[in-house]
């Protein structure tokens, strides 16, 4: 597993950074879905910050043993949503990102202005920084909007690829969605146990350039050590 030999305290950072992550990713595409006609989500109570609406059990099985997860899909009528069905799942794919970059942004403000305190403390028994907690939070929406930006199906990237291509093209990418996930999980696979380092190599120096400008102190997670 991978939180298996771990301190408490940073499983304990890790664990709320992902479900703040994915509960404001989530819940973001829902918002923007509802915003451009489209109820659905809003109707299967996915407008809502609650973690546990957006848990989907194989992203988070993924999550807690290979180390890279997702949440349950946010289910959208493209056909309902004003713009159209490219563009309009475009602008919905486009919102989790957008709002797991603004998140990071606004809490990373006081860790770059030294407003948190670092110091650990004891709390219920646990030795807890706040400092550290606040920076596991920002790094990791800065991860997952990153990885979410990805253009393979079914993650984020891929709508956004699918405005720049005919609609043929576009009906195609939608009707092999499924097979997409199955790469995703390979991939994830293959880096945890082969230690491939293909996601290492694309997704952490964009997270840590992200990481510099918005905090601009060293990151939480020495990411550096894994590609050695």
């Amino acid at each position: 597993m991978l939180f298996a030999g771990l301190d408490i305290a940073i499983v304990v950072y890790l664990l709320t950074g992902v479900l703040v992550a994915i509960s404001v990713h989530e819940c973001s595409h829902a918002w923007v879905a509802n915003a451009l006609g489209d109820p659905t989500a809003k109707n299967a109570g996915r407008l809502s910050l609650n973690p546990f609406a957006h848990l989907h059990p194989l992203g988070t099985l993924s999550l807690l043993f290979l180390g890279l997860g997702w949440g349950k899909p946010v289910h959208v009528d493209a056909t309902r949503l004003r713009p159209g069905p490219k563009i309009g799942m475009a602008l919905v794919a486009l919102g989790g990102p957008i709002a797991n970059f603004v998140s990071a942004a606004i809490l990373a403000l006081p860790l770059r202005l030294h407003l948190i305190p670092f110091m650990p403390r004891r709390i219920l028994g646990f030795i807890v920084s706040y400092g550290e907690l606040v920076s596991w939070v920002v790094w990791l929406n800065l991860a997952l909007a990153i990885f979410n930006l990805i253009p393979l199906t079914p993650l984020d990237g891929s709508r956004l690829l699918s405005v720049l291509l005919p609609d043929r093209w576009f009906n195609i990418l939608a009707r092999y969605e499924r097979y997409g996930l199955v790469l995703i999980l390979l991939l994830i696979v293959l880096e945890r146990f082969a230690q491939t380092g293909i996601l290492t190599r694309v997704l952490f120096p964009p997270i840590e350039f992200a990481w510099w400008k918005f905090v601009n102190l060293t990151p939480p997670f020495p990411w550096r050590e894994y590609l050695l």
